[in-house]
């Protein structure tokens, strides 16, 4: 039996930053419990995975908190990563229920709705001097004469949040409209296909950056940046092509936005480097661990070992530095790039050539072979998910 302090429960996912963090503890002896609504997910092959257990879906916010709560009252068990957009909201929410047998590192829930409201956010922002797209209420714009993109005012939707969503709800909305300058967009459509009055920013061109961070009672403890060089699609989003990088200016606008916020754990602050001015413009933050995980702790930023360092108590042990120019790709999401690159359009991206990105994904992948699933001590997990992908496939054909 694994002795209490020495077991994490990590929320994975079919992203590639649960493993991640299964990898990085189970490599430092921390014992590790997959929580998981698909067995197939590859994580569960993982030699770095002891056991697995099954959980609701999100979707059903008090049968997953529920079963949250049992596994946090297991004698082994010290603390849960969390990976998942939903675990910020429950384990704060909830924190009662799970702080009376682990130890967390999240922000309570005033702080969170502050960063999972993104009209609020930009009102944090302005006061912390960071700069970030104009924002308003899709329901309060009156004219269409600059590029913007209509998207989600929530980063989570919930009953806490928006009126019309039962207690026990959620839903993630992703969906980005983009809406060039002089076009009105279908406002009715857009508001009942998001489920509530979603917000219209500015469109900002440039180069995506990530900021992650570590914070305990507003202080920082480890600090991480890396600029995308590929997203999962080819108008931007999640990166799955990356490089690890350290500029000044973004440390520096990284900080003042957590340090206004007094925060409390994890935080993955997306930017976009405006290609004219040079500033880096907020997008959004998101307080858990991030999708290029991976990157992070190849470079040496180790973040699940860090979390679990706060977590029991042992802060102090965190060397907060990493390696600059250090590469990794998520392979399904270079294909998911390449999906979009075939079907998507954009007014403010041009689509490149599929023969041609295909040919520059390959190179990169040739020339720098550090993949997020895919690892010789540990062959299992990229088998595994390989097969359950292929498996959805077929059935979705059928």
């Amino acid at each position: 039996m694994i002795e209490r302090s020495q077991t994490a429960v990590i929320t994975a996912s079919r992203y590639p930053h649960g493993y991640a963090s299964v990898r990085s503890l189970g490599k430092r002896g921390v014992g590790t419990i997959a929580a998981v609504d698909d067995p197939g997910l590859g994580v569960t092959a993982s030699r770095y995975c002891d056991k697995v257990v099954s959980i609701p879906p999100t979707t059903d916010l008090p049968a997953y908190k529920d079963a949250l709560v049992t596994l946090a009252a297991r004698p082994e068990v010290r603390t849960i990563v969390p990976h998942r957009p939903q675990d910020p909201y429950v384990l704060s929410r909830y924190g009662d229920e799970f702080t009376e047998h682990i130890d967390l590192v999240v922000p309570p829930l005033s702080t969170l709705r502050a960063v999972h409201d993104r009209k609020r956010l930009a009102e944090v922002a302005k006061t912390a001097g960071v700069p970030i797209p104009e924002t308003r209420l899709l329901s309060e714009v009156e004219s269409w004469s600059d590029d913007c993109i209509v998207k989600s005012r929530y980063n989570l939707l919930t009953g806490t949040y928006v009126e019309g969503f039962e207690a026990g709800e959620s839903r993630i909305a992703k969906s980005i409209t983009h809406v060039p300058a002089g076009e009105t967009p279908p406002v009715e459509t857009l508001t009942e296909e998001l489920h509530h009055d979603p917000i219209v920013q500015e469109y900002v061109s440039g180069t995506e950056y990530l900021f992650g961070a570590l914070y305990e009672h507003g202080e920082p403890l480890g600090t991480f940046q890396h600029r995308q060089i590929r997203g999962d699609s080819y108008t931007g989003s999640g990166g799955v092509y990356r490089e690890s990088v350290f500029d000044p200016k973004l440390e520096a606008t990284g900080r003042a936005i957590l340090d206004e916020l007094e925060w409390h754990g994890l935080a993955c602050i997306e930017y976009v480097k405006d290609e004219e001015t040079g500033a880096f413009s907020l997008v959004e933050i998101n307080p858990r661990m991030w999708q290029s995980l991976a990157c992070s702790v190849r470079a040496g930023a180790d973040f699940p070992y860090w979390y679990w360092l706060v977590s029991t108590g042992n802060a102090r042990r965190i060397e907060n530095e990493y390696d600059t120019s250090v590469r990794t790709h998520y392979l399904y999401g270079e294909l998911e790039h390449l999906v979009s690159v075939a079907r998507k359009e954009s007014p403010f991206v041009e689509r490149p050539s599929l023969r041609r990105r295909a040919l520059e994904i390959g190179a990169s992948c040739i020339g720098v072979p550090n993949f997020d699933f895919v690892h010789q001590d540990d062959p299992r997990p990229i088998a595994r998910q390989a097969k359950t992908e292929v498996e959805r496939a077929v059935s979705r054909r059928l």
